[in-house]
């Protein structure tokens, strides 16, 4: 049976949300207001993982605090999409280079960003950018696949963060100090965003 108009378009309309985020909803339609909008989310986002930097715990076992950085961090990427994502995570390394507070803690500067935590902090431009690609392949519509792209995101910081701290701290204390503290709160913070950003869509398709 051939395909009405109605319907193909339809579809289309289907496929191309699939390849969306949250950010592009409202994307707008002229140049000069998409490039005031992108800088806007990128700021934005840059923010939002300052204030989750804030939130922090010290552990007397690790140099690497209990922060919401990781929970901001991966929000981002998934909510802005990977390229506005890592770029909000690269200015959110230039705002504390330039000596804006807002690492862990208040903590400031480039001595702070090549201390033991800056593996992760380096690791959370690439955590976004492949959270957010995860989201605009459609990860994050489905509890299932959202759960994955998040703990995808955090395997990334790790990649990046625990062969650094490893300087600081030797091999035989880098997993101690910088991963098992960490997972339980990492599983959480996945969980939570799988059923937060599938939810967000099917609110949005209704």
């Amino acid at each position: 049976m051939p395909c009405t108009c109605e319907s193909a378009g339809h579809l289309k309309e289907k496929n191309e949300m699939s390849n969306t985020t949250y950010a592009d909803i409202l994307y707008p339609s002229t140049k000069g207001k998409a490039l005031l909008y992108d800088a806007v989310l990128v700021i934005g986002g840059s923010w939002l993982v300052a204030l989750g930097a804030q939130i922090s715990i010290l552990l007397p076992s690790s140099p690497a605090p209990i922060t919401g950085q990781t929970l901001a961090v991966l929000l981002v990427g998934a909510l802005l999409g990977s390229r506005r994502g890592a770029l909000s995570l690269l200015a959110y390394l230039g705002e504390g280079i330039a000596g804006l507070p807002v690492f862990a803690g208040g903590m400031v500067g480039l001595p702070y960003l090549l201390g033991p935590t800056g593996g992760y902090l380096v690791g959370f431009v690439a955590a976004a950018f492949i959270t957010g690609l995860l989201a605009e392949s459609g990860w994050n519509r489905r509890m299932e696949t959202a759960f994955l792209a998040m703990l995808m995101g955090n395997i990334v910081i790790y990649v990046f963060g625990l062969p650094w701290l490893g300087c600081f701290v030797g091999a035989e204390k880098v997993f101690s100090a910088g991963l098992y503290p960490f997972i339980l709160g990492d599983l959480l913070k996945a969980a939570s965003s799988a059923m937060l950003l599938p939810g967000g869509w099917r609110l949005i398709g209704r």
